[in-house]
């Protein structure tokens, strides 16, 4: 009885085994069109969306105060919120960093990278990359003053800042600013290597710059995440373009 047992559970897991392997070509084939990836970009524009807005109503209701103070707090010496962890060297470099997502690096930034595409031709790339940046800039004014929450004070601010806490802007931008850049630079390259790398690095930079502003104690790490959202709304709504004008024209008639 047993050996008919483990016989009968060994040929289902075989026919559970042949049963996903000939779904895969299917999937990759499924994700390969078009139509696919512009619902998956449609979702998560929409989840970036509900992430925000989910976000903004707790922030407002007081929900987030304790797990901001208790993460402000864990970047800091005990019993010394004045000392940031670390050697000074590395709250040195958290000041460079920071300034990755600063308005006057990424306003360069952005000009430099839209001049390139113009010189290239991709003018529709460089409007939708400009256009993004400026939105996004825009839009976190807006939010700033709608919900007017004041800086963190429960630790010193390792860095001079002028306006209100939510969402971050720094975060917000680069967020925005990379992952669009990230977009459009795949969108232009061949190969799948450059692909990967480009938004690997756009991420990579992305999160640290949101590190930075908390590690610097100027934003709570809802501030940051709330940017995140937000900037990361602007450039999925520049990917769903690019990837319309990526997309070959249709037979005309």
């Amino acid at each position: 009885m047993g050996k008919v047992h483990c016989t009968l559970s060994l040929s289902t897991r075989i026919v559970t085994l042949m049963t996903v392997a000939s779904f895969i070509p299917r999937l990759r084939g499924l994700l390969a069109r078009v139509e696919t990836r512009a619902l998956l970009l449609w979702a998560g524009a929409a989840g970036a969306t509900w992430g925000f807005l989910h976000l903004a109503a707790e922030m407002r209701e007081g929900d987030t105060t304790t797990i901001d103070r208790q993460l402000l707090l864990a970047l800091r010496m005990p019993g010394d919120p004045a000392d940031p962890i670390g050697p000074r060297w590395f709250e040195e470099s958290m000041r460079d960093v920071t300034a990755l997502g600063g308005v006057t690096f990424l306003t360069l930034a952005t000009i430099t990278a839209v001049i390139c595409l113009l010189f290239h031709g991709k003018r529709r790339h460089a409007l939708v990359f400009g256009a993004t940046v400026l939105a996004a800039q825009l839009s976190t004014e807006l939010l700033k003053g709608y919900f007017d929450r004041p800086r963190p004070t429960l630790v010193p601010h390792g860095s001079y800042v002028y306006s209100q806490s939510f969402p971050s802007g720094h975060s917000t931008l680069s967020a925005a600013a990379f992952l669009t850049l990230a977009a459009v630079v795949s969108n232009l390259e061949r190969t799948r290597r450059a692909k990967v790398f480009v938004f690997a690095l756009a991420i990579v930079i992305t999160v640290c710059v949101g590190f930075s502003r908390v590690y610097l104690g100027v934003h709570w790490p809802s501030d940051v995440l709330g940017g995140w959202a937000l900037g990361s709304m602007w450039a999925l709504a520049a990917l769903i373009v690019l990837d319309r004008i990526a997309r070959p024209a249709g037979p005309q008639g």
